[in-house]
């Protein structure tokens, strides 16, 4: 299936437009906007973003999201006067914050500027992350006593291995976007100002793909990290006979009919 972008924009806008969600199916995109503090999150905001990412999860029309900060920078982590004051610590990992359990369907963080501390936790909930030359991540939390309840002591060892997390963790040094895309926390670099646009261009493509298969797909990754590799093998396998139906046998059909493996397209 081809799509285009609907030229239909919906707006709508969460804790007092500190996030913005613009809705063009078969995209979302979530800004964080509190931009007088390079969009810090307090607990209201966080909340915000938590309801953003419920919305665009149950949209039927949505397929893929994308995440990002205005003005040029993605997230600077929780509020300092939020954990100034002593008060509960805000769950961000919890069941009622917004980085728990992973999405039903793709996200994609575009990173411009620094996403540190829980900016880093943010970046780490979603599947990829484009960056252009000014990103850069951080645990920096480390710098000021306070510790990690993002999900990033979980999600980063698993996404760039246990050495190299702990780099980061133990010391709180910013891994800039060169050094990002080398070690795996990147996905790719795209030119300056340019990330939005280049997530938003991927979410497109990843919702013009067969989506039964892709979700599968998608899902198997993310839960063979809590199984035995036997286990998962054969979670993987049982995942791939309940996704494989019509569509796929559509698609199948259409790489037959177009030549095959004798085609010179080489991937069906």
């Amino acid at each position: 299936m081809i799509f285009a972008m609907s030229t239909l924009l919906t707006s709508i806008t969460f804790a007092d437009g500190n996030i913005l969600a613009s809705r063009r199916v078969p995209v979302t995109t979530i800004v964080i906007n509190r931009t007088e503090s390079l969009n810090v999150l307090d607990a209201k905001t966080a909340r915000g973003l938590a309801g953003a990412f419920e919305m665009a999860d149950a949209d039927e029309e949505i397929r893929a999201i994308v995440v990002t900060g205005a003005r040029g920078s993605f997230c600077r982590g929780a509020d300092p006067q939020d954990l100034v004051t002593g008060g509960a610590y805000f769950p961000w990992a919890g069941e009622q914050g917004p980085l728990g359990v992973p999405l039903t369907k793709p996200v994609i963080a575009a990173v411009e500027g620094l996403a540190c501390a829980d900016g880093l936790g943010v970046a780490l909930f979603c599947d990829m992350r484009i960056v252009d030359e000014t990103a850069a991540f951080a645990a920096s939390s480390r710098r000021w006593g306070v510790p990690i309840g993002d999900g990033t002591t979980v999600r980063l060892p698993r996404l760039i291995g246990q050495a190299r997390a702990l780099d980061m963790v133990l010391t709180g040094r910013p891994v800039a976007a060169d050094e990002a895309v080398a070690i795996g926390l990147a996905t790719r670099k795209v030119a300056r100002g340019k990330t939005r646009v280049e997530a938003e261009k991927l979410a497109l493509q990843l919702a013009e793909a067969p989506q039964d298969a892709l979700l599968a797909d998608r899902r198997s990754v993310y839960d063979g990290f809590a199984l035995e590799v036997e286990q998962a093998i054969r979670h993987e396998v049982a995942r791939a006979r309940k996704a494989y139906g019509p569509e796929a046998i559509a698609g199948v059909t259409r790489f037959v009919r177009s030549g095959g493996i004798n085609s010179r397209k080489t991937t069906a």
